[in-house]
């Protein structure tokens, strides 16, 4: 995956180029399954999978967005005076939850956006391919409008997303883990009290081996 590739694909659809590219990974979980949504510890790191965007600010209210994941479901828009959640625009409600929490969040994103994105995370193979387009759209909109916010308050708000917009029964842990994952480093993460401590992940000689075992 590179970004010339989804620049193309960006000038294809918008007929312009793409002002800025923006990457969030997946995670791994290497202990503390089940553990994060009952307050306890667990110990994910990043990995180089992860989910890119290409992106450009309109001069309307309106967002477009496209996924290359999910050609089939065409482009999808909806207008930032309404952000609802809509069974029909499917996997741009992840988008659109954090657009909207971070507004009510008293932060000001004064124009729409439009916006191709390409992961490489396989869907419900448990690497958070959805706390990867989450925490993907708020450093988007963070970085597109110079907003600030504090990677802390990203990595909530995305919580809340998946909790309160897409209701999903889940903890913070995923979102944690892509919002401040680093290379060969793991994260032992209190997932009451959000302390955290970075370990290097010293390989060597050995791999780690994510498999689908069922």
């Amino acid at each position: 995956m590179t970004i010339t590739v989804l620049s193309n694909k960006f000038q294809e659809l918008f007929h312009s180029l793409p002002e800025r590219a923006f990457f969030a990974p997946g995670r791994i979980n290497l202990i503390g399954e089940h553990t994060d949504y009952n307050g306890g510890h667990v110990f994910p790191c990043a990995i180089t999978y992860g989910t890119y965007a290409a992106a450009r600010k309109r001069e309307d209210q309106l967002v477009r967005l496209y996924s290359e994941n999910f050609p089939d479901k065409g482009m999808i828009e909806f207008n930032l005076n309404k952000l609802d959640y809509e069974k029909d625009h499917h996997w741009a409600n992840y988008p659109k939850g954090i657009i909207r929490f971070i507004m009510e969040a008293g932060y000001m994103i004064p124009t729409g956006f439009e916006c191709v994105i390409k992961g490489n995370i396989p869907n419900g193979a448990g690497l958070s391919s959805s706390a990867s387009i989450e925490l993907l759209t708020g450093v988007l909109v963070n970085g597109l409008y110079e907003l600030d916010i504090p990677r802390l308050e990203l990595i909530k708000i995305g919580k809340r997303v998946e909790n309160e917009f897409i209701g999903v029964n889940s903890g913070i842990m995923d979102q944690f883990a892509v919002g401040m994952g680093k290379e060969n480093t793991g994260i032992l993460l209190d997932c009451q009290t959000l302390k955290y401590e970075y370990a290097p992940i010293k390989l060597e000689n050995h791999k780690i081996i994510i498999m689908n075992t069922n």
